[in-house]
């Protein structure tokens, strides 16, 4: 099986990751799950992630961009 490339990875994440930022995702699931209390650090948990994952979105972007050879990172 292929291994996923690191753009690969870091589009797909990061866009999970935005989900959660910017739509009801996690707060539905968290009220079904009875756990509604934690909804007030999902900010400290998702805003961070969310800003890791572009970081190695762009890392892989600017690898890709110094390789054009292979055409993946």
């Amino acid at each position: 099986m292929k291994r996923p490339s690191l753009l690969t990875t870091g589009i797909v994440r990061t866009v999970i990751v935005a989900l959660c930022c910017f739509t009801p995702v996690l707060v539905v699931l968290l009220a079904t799950l009875g756990l509604s209390a934690w909804l007030g650090y999902l900010d400290y948990v998702l805003l961070p992630a969310l800003a890791l994952l572009i970081g190695v979105t762009a890392y892989a972007l600017y690898r890709r961009a110094r390789n054009p050879r292979t055409g993946h990172s």
